[in-house]
C-alpha cells in the first residue's frame, strides 16, 4: 500500500525532531510483575471461630487472627486464609508482613451496622472529613505505618454492601464521612491483586501517604448511580502502579489526589510517579481524573493503553482557585473511547472547599500535559479545556487524536496555551500552533525519547520508506 507523501513527511518530521520510532516509554522500573510473597506461617480465619454464613459477625475473629499473626512479623510474616463462605465483619486492621488471601468463593462482607465501622481522625491533608466536618468512619480493611502488605487471592470478593451508606448520603443523615473499602496510610510495599471489590460505601481503594503500591488484576464494581464510589484513589502517594484492571463504578475510575486546599498545601506531600497500564471501564463521571483535591501537587503520571466506554468523560483535571499545588508532567497515550460525552475535560472552577479559611489567591499551576494517540467513536464533545483567568494552563499538547464527534462545536477552550498536531476535529485556537518541529521541548515526554544513539535507528527507519 502506498502511503500519501504528506503523511510520510509528517512522520519523518516527527521522527527527526521528537523521538525514535523504536523507543517506546517503559515503566519496568515501577510496574514489574509482582509475585505473592511466600509466608512461612499460615492460619485460616475459621481457626478463630469465624462462621461464613453471611449472618454471624466475625469482626473479633479477624481481629484475633491478626493479633495472633503479629507474633510472626519478624519471622518471615504470615498469611491469613479466608476460605469459601460469606464472612460478615466490621472494620479490622492489618499488620506488616501479612498476606490476606481470599479463596475463589470467599466473600468478605462489610457490616450494614455503622457502629461496626469506628470513627477515626480526619486526614491531616484534608483537615476534616471529606463530606462532613470532624472525623470519618474507618475503612473496612485498614492499615497504617505498615511494610510489606498483600491483599490477594484466587479472585475472591470484598463487598462493602454500600447501599445503606449511599442512602444515608442522599438522605443527608450521615454523622461522619463515609468509609472506604480499603485504606492504607503511611505504608510501604503494598500489593493488591486478583480480587473483586464490590459496592464500596465511598472511595474503594485509597492508598494515602504511601510508597511502592501495586494494584494489579482487580475488578471494582458499583452501581452507576452510587455516589462517590471511586475505584482507585492514590492520594499523596508515590511509586504507584495500577495495571490490568476493570472498573465500573458511580464516580471516577481512578482519581489521583494530594490533599485539600490549605490543609493539602501545608501537609505538602505530592502524588508522583503514578503508572497506569491497561485500564478498562465505564462510569457516569470520569475515567482518569486528577483532583479535585491536588493541593500537595501531582506530577509524573503516565497512563497508557486505556479503554473507556459508555461514560461521561475520559480524561479530566479538576482544580480551582484556593487549591494551590500543581499538576505537571502528565502523559496519557493509546486511549480508545466509545460513547463518551466529553473526551478531554480540564476545569479550573471545581470550587468545593473544606472551610472558609482557604486562600482564594492560591492558584494551581497546570503545565506540561501531553495527550496523544487517542481514538473515539460517538463522542459528543472533543474537549472542554477551561483554565483560570490570570492563571493559564500552559504547554497542553495534543497529538494524533482522531474523534468522531457529534457536536457542531467540538472544542471549547479558555485561559489555556498549548500545541497540537494531527488532531481531528481541529483543536481550538489556543492549541492550534504545531508541536512539530519547534515545540517538542514544551511538551512533556515527547523529547524524553531522544538519545544520541537513536540516529542509527532513524536511518534504518528512513530507508524503510
Amino acid at each position: 500500500m502506498r502511503i500519501p507523501s504528506t503523511l510520510v513527511e509528517v512522520l519523518l518530521v516527527f521522527a527527526l525532531f521528537c523521538s525514535s520510532p523504536w523507543t517506546v516509554w517503559s515503566s519496568n522500573t515501577l510496574c514489574q510483575q509482582t509475585n505473592e510473597e511466600v509466608r512461612p506461617h499460615s492460619v485460616s480465619i475459621t481457626e478463630f471461630g469465624a462462621v461464613g454464613d453471611g449472618v454471624t459477625l466475625n469482626t473479633k475473629a479477624f481481629q484475633n487472627a491478626i493479633f495472633y499473626l503479629n507474633s510472626f512479623a519478624d519471622k518471615g510474616g504470615a498469611k491469613l486464609f479466608v476460605p469459601a463462605g460469606r464472612w460478615l465483619t466490621g472494620s479490622f486492621d492489618l499488620i506488616s508482613h501479612l498476606t490476606l488471601w481470599l479463596d475463589k468463593d470467599a466473600v468478605i462482607l462489610g457490616s450494614t451496622n455503622p457502629e461496626d465501622w469506628p470513627v477515626v481522625d480526619p486526614l491531616p491533608s484534608y483537615g476534616r472529613g471529606r463530606e462532613l466536618p470532624g472525623g470519618r468512619h474507618k475503612s473496612l480493611i485498614y492499615g497504617h505505618n505498615l511494610t510489606d502488605v498483600i491483599i490477594t487471592g484466587n479472585n475472591g470478593t470484598i463487598d462493602g454492601q454500600g447501599s445503606i451508606w449511599w442512602n444515608r448520603f442522599m438522605n443527608r443523615t450521615l454523622d461522619y464521612t463515609r468509609p472506604h473499602l480499603v485504606e492504607l496510610m503511611n505504608s510501604t510495599g503494598v500489593l493488591i491483586s486478583n480480587l473483586t471489590f464490590l459496592n464500596s460505601p465511598f472511595w474503594t481503594i485509597h492508598p494515602v501517604y504511601c510508597s511502592q503500591v501495586t494494584v494489579q488484576n482487580v475488578r471494582i464494581l458499583a452501581p452507576h448511580d452510587s455516589p462517590n464510589t471511586d475505584g482507585i484513589d492514590p492520594d499523596s502517594s508515590d511509586n504507584v502502579c495500577i495495571e490490568d484492571c476493570y472498573i465500573s463504578t458511580g464516580d471516577d475510575l481512578i482519581a489521583i489526589k494530594s490533599g485539600w486546599d490549605e490543609y493539602g498545601i501545608a501537609y505538602g506531600r505530592p502524588s508522583t510517579n503514578i503508572i497506569i497500564h491497561r485500564l478498562v471501564g465505564k462510569t457516569q463521571t470520569s475515567g482518569i481524573a486528577i483532583g479535585s483535591e491536588m493541593s500537595g501537587g501531582v506530577s509524573e503520571v503516565h497512563a497508557e493503553d486505556i479503554q473507556f466506554y459508555d461514560s461521561y468523560n475520559g480524561i479530566r483535571i479538576k482544580t480551582s482557585p484556593g487549591r494551590g499545588g500543581y499538576v505537571r508532567n502528565i502523559y496519557v497515550s493509546n486511549v480508545s473511547l466509545a460513547n463518551v460525552d466529553i473526551a478531554i475535560w480540564f476545569t479550573g472552577s471545581y470550587g468545593e472547599h473544606p472551610d472558609d479559611a482557604y486562600d482564594p489567591n492560591a492558584l494551581p499551576v497546570i503545565e506540561k500535559v501531553t495527550i496523544k494517540d487517542v481514538v473515539g467513536e460517538n463522542i459528543k464533545t472533543a474537549g472542554l479545556i477551561e483554565g483560570i483567568e490570570g492563571d493559564n494552563f500552559v504547554n497542553i499538547c495534543l497529538s494524533n487524536i482522531i474523534l468522531n464527534v457529534t457536536s457542531n462545536y467540538p472544542w471549547n477552550c479558555s485561559y489555556v496555551k498549548g500545541y497540537s498536531d494531527l488532531v481531528q476535529p481541529e483543536a481550538c485556537e489556543p492549541l492550534k500552533e504545531r508541536i512539530f518541529p519547534d515545540h517538542c521541548s514544551d511538551c512533556y515526554y515527547l523529547t524524553n525519547q531522544i538519545q544520541s544513539s537513536n540516529s542509527q535507528n532513524r536511518g534504518a527507519w528512513f530507508m524503510s520508506w
